[in-house]
């Protein structure tokens, strides 16, 4: 506990320096009244002590959700976001803008691993187009030619490569 005592004490002493520091800063550069000196010294040294509190309580702590607020949160058109409480239809891009991961949005809230990103109706909407396109046919195409045979030939030659050097080897 000394330890904390020393740690507060310093503090204080840093904020009475930086409080001469600044307001002798200041002085040098503008006028001020004399009668005004003791109002700058002790709004500024408020100001330093009030960022200092400050910094202490904005530390992060964790906003774990409650089981019932996740399962709220989970919606099959959007998810509620944590952070501002308005509905996404994915997260990726809302948390990205705040400066966030999925991980530490997850961590940052107490979500489970396997916590949605994106909601369950615009997953199977993207899905649908997905197949609509062909999109993943091209291994269901692939695998029959692959088991044939490669007796046909080519109507096309084979594209010419670049001429080799000659090996020249001197015999004497």
């Amino acid at each position: 506990m000394d330890e904390n005592a020393e740690t507060i004490e310093a503090a204080a002493v840093d904020y009475v320096e930086l409080t001469a520091d600044l307001v002798s800063a200041y002085v040098s550069k503008n006028a001020v009244r004399p009668a005004d000196m003791a109002e700058l010294i002790s709004s500024t040294h408020a100001a330093l002590a009030g960022l200092g509190a400050s910094a202490a309580q904005a530390a992060p702590t964790a906003d774990k959700a409650t089981p019932a607020q996740i399962r709220k949160s989970i919606t099959p058109d959007a998810l509620i976001s944590f952070l501002d409480g308005k509905p996404y239809k994915t997260l990726k891009r809302h948390l990205t803008g705040n400066g966030l991961t999925i991980e530490e949005y997850r961590e940052r809230f107490g979500l489970p691993r396997d916590y949605p990103t994106t909601a369950a109706s615009y997953s199977a909407m993207r899905a649908e187009f997905a197949r609509s396109n062909g999109l993943g046919q091209q291994r269901r195409k692939a695998a029959p030619k692959a088991a044939a045979p490669a007796e046909t030939v080519s109507e096309k030659p084979k594209r010419a490569g670049r001429p080799r050097k000659a090996n020249v080897s001197t015999e004497a």
